[in-house]
């Protein structure tokens, strides 16, 4: 990786952490990625999401028990990152502001791109300062359990959950497929036969041990797609419901 800047050799060697030291992030550190979240970009200007900063054990087990991962529980820091239109939509009412849109489907997914572009954004800055971390979607797993837990208002939504920490552990780098089925010039590009372009990467991937499953190599990407595909959450799969629930119209007429 020669003539590579340290932001750019840092993003590429970017690995999953999943268990931490007890050492806890100092407040100075957490108060730098407080601000590296709040200068991030946000559609229209609207900084429409935000952060829950998980500290209370209970809460945290609750949610631990909801991602089905029980190191949740030893996350030195666990941070929400939350669709916010109630903050703007009060706002708007204290200015004499009578519009129901704020709860329309536009407004919640640049809440939610919002959330996203945050979340990464203090990934970036976490790991340029030597800290481990690790993506929680699984926050989703029972969403109005996710909800409640937080006691989080109407017309807000959790998108996404990020751990944080000094990494107690060392994972292989996990191998990518190649770029050429993921980079296209001015049109999507199709390809007649899938299962043959990812042979060589399905191999490779039989070469990676993950530290999830006690050090054991993992199945081929293409069959892990098909244990994906047969596997879901039923409850996730009524994520919509609980979106309208929380006073987002869905407009779907």
């Amino acid at each position: 990786m020669e003539n590579l800047n340290d932001m750019i050799k840092m993003q590429l060697a970017h690995r999953t952490i999943r268990e931490f030291k007890k050492d806890t992030v100092p407040e100075e550190i957490i108060n730098q990625l407080i601000q590296v979240a709040e200068r991030t970009a946000t559609s229209n200007g609207m900084q429409a999401c935000s952060i829950i900063r998980v500290t209370d054990p209970v809460i945290k087990k609750e949610l631990a028990d909801i991602c089905g991962q029980e190191y949740v529980t030893r996350l030195p820091e666990f941070w929400i990152f939350v669709v916010d239109q109630y903050r703007n939509g009060q706002i708007a009412k204290e200015k004499g502001c009578q519009e129901d849109r704020i709860n329309d489907m536009d407004r919640f997914f640049q809440g939610f791109t919002d959330a996203c572009l945050m979340a990464q954004n203090v990934v970036n800055a976490a790991e340029s300062i030597g800290l481990g971390t690790v993506y929680f979607g699984s926050i989703l797993n029972n969403p109005s359990r996710t909800i409640k837990a937080l006691n989080l208002p109407k017309l807000t939504f959790p998108a996404l959950g990020l751990g944080f920490g000094y990494a107690n552990q060392e994972p292989q780098l996990k191998p990518r497929m190649d770029m050429e089925l993921r980079i296209f010039e001015n049109n999507y590009k199709c390809f007649d036969n899938y299962s043959d372009m990812i042979k060589e990467y399905d191999e490779i991937m039989q070469t990676y041990y993950d530290l999830r499953q006690a050090n054991q190599r993992v199945d081929s990407f293409s069959n892990q797609v098909v244990t994906k595909v047969k596997n879901f959450n039923p409850i996730r799969q009524k994520i919509v419901k609980t979106i309208e629930e929380q006073g987002f119209d869905l407009m779907k007429e």
